[in-house]
Parts: C-alpha cells; sequence; structure tokens
C-alpha cells in the first residue's frame, strides 16, 4: 500500500517505481490512498487512469474525496473508495472485493469532522458481510495517533491489515499485532520532499503566521514514495511481515 499520493511529483515516482517494484516484491495488488493525486486535493477520472496505467489497482481516500466533482459519478465504475463510514446516502463505496481480499477505507474522527464512528461501522460491516474473505486491510485516513492505535488493537486478529494515513508523516511502528494483524500508524507521503506534507511551504508558513487564507500550491523538487508491503496468508487472513518502504527520485 502506497501512501498519500500527492500531484504530480507524487504520480511521477509512482510512474518511475511502482511497475519496478511490483516485479522485484512479487506484488499481488497495490492500493494506493489516491485522494490528493490531483493538484493536491481529489482524484480526477484522468489522474486515477493515469496512476492505474502506472500499476495502482484500488484508490482508498478520506476528506478530500469530493475535491474533484468530475471524480463522484465515476465513484462506482472506478476502483475508488471512500470511508465507510460517511452518512449514509453519500455517493460512492466504503469497500471493493478483489479475489481472495477484502479493501475498507475507514476515516477517523478525532480532529476530523462528524463522521459516524469508525470502531462501529467496522462492526456492522464485519457481521453483516456474507462471504467475507479471508484477506481484509484497511486504510484508515485518521489524525490522532492514539485513535489509529485503538482501532487497530480493537480489530487485531478480525483483520488483516490496518494501515494508516493522512498526516502525510510516516512512523517507525510497523509490526505484527499479537491477533496477526500488520499495522502501521501512517505509511506518509508520496509527494515532493521539499514541502510542508506535499504543498508549497511558504503558503503554509504564510498561514501559520498570519492565521489568514492562502491558496496552497504543491510542492516543487524531488518527490519521494513511502509504502508498506504486507504479506499475508491467503487461507488465514493473518500477516506474517509488514515492511517499510522508501524511495527518492531526483528531478532536474
Amino acid at each position: 500500500m502506497i501512501g498519500d499520493i500527492v500531484g504530480r511529483p507524487g504520480r511521477q515516482i509512482i510512474h518511475e517505481y511502482l511497475h519496478k517494484l511490483r516485479r522485484q516484491y512479487k506484488v499481488d495488488t497495490v492500493i494506493a490512498n489516491g485522494e490528493n493525486a490531483a493538484g493536491g486535493f481529489g482524484i480526477t477520472v484522468d489522474t486515477a487512469q493515469e496512476l492505474m496505467d502506472d500499476g495502482v489497482d484500488v484508490f482508498t481516500s478520506g476528506n478530500h474525496i469530493w475535491a474533484q466533482k468530475d471524480i463522484i459519478p465515476h465513484l462506482e465504475d472506478l476502483p475508488i473508495l471512500r470511508p465507510l463510514n460517511y452518512p449514509p446516502g453519500v455517493p460512492g463505496r466504503g469497500y471493493l472485493k478483489i479475489g481472495k481480499m477484502l479493501v475498507i477505507n475507514l476515516i477517523g474522527r478525532t480532529f476530523m469532522n462528524n463522521y459516524d464512528c469508525p470502531f462501529r461501522a467496522m462492526d456492522d460491516l464485519l457481521d453483516e458481510l456474507n462471504d467475507k474473505p479471508p484477506i481484509i486491510v484497511i486504510d484508515f485516513h485518521a489524525e490522532a495517533t492514539s485513535e489509529k492505535v485503538a482501532l487497530g488493537m480493537y480489530l487485531d486478529g478480525r483483520v488483516s491489515a490496518i494501515l494508516g494515513t493522512h498526516t502525510h508523516v510516516g512512523t517507525i511502528d510497523t509490526k505484527i499485532l499479537p491477533g496477526g494483524t500488520a499495522y502501521v500508524t501512517d505509511i506518509g507521503m508520496t509527494g515532493p520532499t521539499n514541502s510542508a506534507i506535499g504543498d508549497e511551504a511558504e503558503d503554509v508558513i504564510y498561514r501559520f503566521l498570519t492565521m489568514m487564507p492562502r491558496h496552497l500550491s504543491v510542492g516543487k523538487g524531488s518527490p519521494e514514495l513511502n509504502a508498506v508491503i504486507v504479506e499475508i496468508d491467503e487461507c488465514t487472513g493473518k500477516a506474517t511481515s509488514i515492511e517499510r518502504i522508501y524511495r527518492e527520485m531526483k528531478v532536474p
């Protein structure tokens, strides 16, 4: 799974490295958080197709899923997820079955908006789903580390992997939890290194100094790729390993 792809720099490094990584690690499925792939906010049909051509199988998202309006009519026919615990009646879907795997997208509530409870949303889904595949992978798009850790412990042994996104800052806590669930609090960002979590540092600093709004532009410079590779037993659904992947690409 690839951490939040930010704008053109993020797409550039995906184009450069993803097919190579798929071959090197014999990857079966690639999941990527794509909610910042188009200009730093949202995802479009064109950017989704570009990334699919470069090897992404499924996109997860989060609070920016509605930023590009043209994607909304295509949330059912493209492999793009919006968080499962959005209120009932919103477009799109929160999970997708791919062979022996179920990919689920959740969003946190702490320091975020008033979404439905991700803990209870997962309880309901696991109770209601017939024919659950053995492998269940969750992108938990959340701000607070405590909420992510708590969900990991809550679902340990019931899902194969809980992989955090949203903060764009990778954490060092990749592990297999006692019940066999692979876990990391945040995968990190796939985008420009010389930036404030993907945005031009000057714009972000201005906001902090003045507390006034300012348009945020995607940062420039060499992009980095942050991802994790998880190995999961196809019969038991238990994770056997989780490994961090980091690549950096020098650009003129």
